[in-house]
């Protein structure tokens, strides 16, 4: 293990690789976003199949909370060295250039990646606190997401809760923009993964740029398709008030 932390404190004190330890946690991150767009897409299919599939997530909770803990370092080193190796950019180019080819490239993807990881980042913050920790004044529905329940055996109604969620125009509108800064953080780092990685060459780099628009298009689409589908009358929400007063009873399917 000691062997291990010296290659990567090693590794992370050149420029080159801290492109490659930026590269190698926005893949492991890129992944994981993915995985969980897909669990959350179980939503379509209705109550019994999310809260299922959250119950199964929830069931071994040593296996759930080394994986958080886990990411969690992948974020944290994600987005230290990403603070490093900008600090760098700007102080090797002081001076700002002019017209629309401006620091860190031409692309509006390129030219916010700061902007639109620091703004995923308070997203991450804020949806843990919403959807996991469910602090019930930052979801703006008065309901406590704590006390819904789903069947006889009383466990979390995820559903009801994603449902009760997106009902709230206002969270759902930051959830969409959210997303949007997302879909371009990862259009532009997709790519630059993979030249750091040594996979971007001449002959297929314009394939390449378009093919990582697409997967963030695909990314942006699954993921605001949740509650705009709710805002749109999907489900029925009239039964989470009474499901979090009745601590257990099922809620209105």
């Amino acid at each position: 293990m000691d062997e291990r932390m010296s290659v990567l404190s090693n590794l992370i004190r050149t420029s080159v690789g801290r492109k490659l330890v930026m590269a190698a946690t926005g893949l492991m991150l890129f992944g994981f976003v993915v995985v969980h767009m897909l669990g959350n897409l179980q939503t379509f299919m209705g109550r019994e199949a999310l809260n299922g599939y959250a119950a199964l997530l929830q069931k071994n909770a040593a296996v759930l909370w080394s994986f958080r803990l886990g990411l969690a370092l992948v974020l944290a080193v994600h987005v230290t060295t990403g603070i490093v190796l900008a600090w760098e950019n700007r102080a090797a180019r002081p001076e700002r250039y002019e017209g629309p080819n401006t620091a860190y490239g031409s692309s509006l993807p390129a030219r916010t990646m700061v902007m639109s990881g620091v703004m995923v980042g308070a997203f991450v913050v804020y949806h843990v606190l919403h959807f996991t920790v469910k602090v019930p004044g930052l979801n703006f529905t008065g309901v406590d997401f704590a006390g819904l329940r789903h069947g006889l055996a009383g466990q979390p109604d995820v559903y009801g809760m994603v449902l009760c969620g997106f009902r709230s125009w206002p969270v759902s509108a930051a959830y969409v923009v959210a997303m949007g800064f997302l879909a371009l953080h990862a259009s532009h780092g997709l790519a630059a993964a993979a030249q750091s990685l040594g996979l971007k060459q001449r002959s297929w780099s314009p394939g390449l740029d378009h093919a990582t628009r697409v997967v963030a298009l695909v990314l942006l689409l699954g993921y605001i398709s949740i509650p705009l589908a709710v805002l749109g009358g999907m489900g029925d929400s009239r039964g989470v008030a009474a499901a979090q007063s009745a601590g257990g009873e099922e809620a209105a399917p």
